[in-house]
């Protein structure tokens, strides 16, 4: 099974042909990723995150609505 999660971009690297560095922080962690199959991105976006990857940016209500899930709270 695979799953993707939310993070908010905190800090973006010097870009490459080929990648773009960046930190999201998901939960409290802060993971390194690739921005590079969405490089409109920009810190304080909240992007959706799969194996090292940004793959989509979401709004800010539906990353906190699915970490809540994912740390078993309701958000309230």
């Amino acid at each position: 099974m695979c799953v993707a999660v939310p993070g908010r971009v905190v800090a973006i690297g010097n870009p490459s042909p080929i990648s773009i560095p960046a930190t999201v922080d998901i939960g409290g962690v802060q993971r390194e990723i690739d921005l590079v199959m969405i490089p409109v991105a920009t810190v304080g976006d909240y992007v959706v995150t799969h194996s090292g990857y940004g793959i989509e940016i979401i709004p800010a209500q539906r990353a906190v609505e699915t970490l809540a899930l994912l740390h078993g709270s309701s958000g309230d």
